[in-house]
């Protein structure tokens, strides 16, 4: 049987890894948080004091910085950092540190090694377009902006982040500017992507409609 690429793409908080990481489970296959692996580096970089505007500086710490994945679980440099780099201050300066273009290339080389034997799900914002132009399923996922910015603020409640609703709402329009303007691999819709808007939609709901459009193409596969 065929493991599909399956890349999940989307702006900040629409809700792309609870249905990516429930999506993986249902498949059996491995679920990648490339967003997490991004955060690691902003900790990496955060940790050695180094100016995020620095980007010269930020290239001499990729040599030092070691990302592993274990069960969903985020090791930096041997140590569990997924807790972490959910942190406000990683927060504030992932859409800076990822900009780079050396940062995004020590990135997508290992997102592309971890994926590459297929029976993978990877979420975030450049995955169909840039990473694995050539998966076998694309979606698009988004939800309305008010959504997304309730969505995030009951996360970061969940997980004792004490911050506003109107300061989470801010840093999600902040953070989609970043995304969408930046020179190398911007968030933009592959043109073979399909759109899934989630703002009415439960985690279950919408990994229910992408399960079956992957079985739709492991079965196509299969008779080809």
């Amino acid at each position: 049987m065929k493991k599909l690429i399956i890349a999940i793409d989307g702006p900040a908080a629409s809700g792309k890894s609870s249905v990516a990481k429930a999506l993986a489970k249902k498949l059996g296959y491995r679920y990648i948080d490339t967003g997490a692996m991004y955060r690691c580096c902003t900790l990496e970089v955060l940790n050695r004091k180094i100016d995020v505007n620095d980007e010269a500086a930020i290239a001499g710490a990729l040599k030092h910085c070691r990302i592993d994945v274990v069960d969903d679980n985020y090791f930096l440099n041997g140590q569990d950092v997924s807790k972490q780099i959910r942190d406000k201050e990683v927060t504030l300066h992932v859409s800076k540190v990822c900009s780079y273009p050396v940062v995004r290339n020590f990135m997508v080389k290992q997102q592309q090694k971890l994926g590459k034997e297929g029976g993978v799900v990877l979420d975030g914002r450049d995955i169909g377009t840039y990473v694995f132009p050539n998966a076998d399923l694309k979606i698009y996922q988004t939800a309305s902006l008010e959504t997304r910015a309730l969505r995030r603020y009951q996360e970061n409640k969940a997980r004792g982040i004490e911050l506003s609703y109107e300061a989470v709402y801010d840093d999600i329009v902040r953070r989609d500017h970043e995304d969408s303007t930046r020179e190398l691999a911007p968030l933009v819709q592959a043109k073979d992507a399909i759109v899934m808007d989630t703002t009415s939609l439960s985690v279950m709901e919408a990994v229910h409609q992408i399960y079956d459009l992957a079985q739709h193409i492991i079965k196509e596969e299969e008779y080809a």
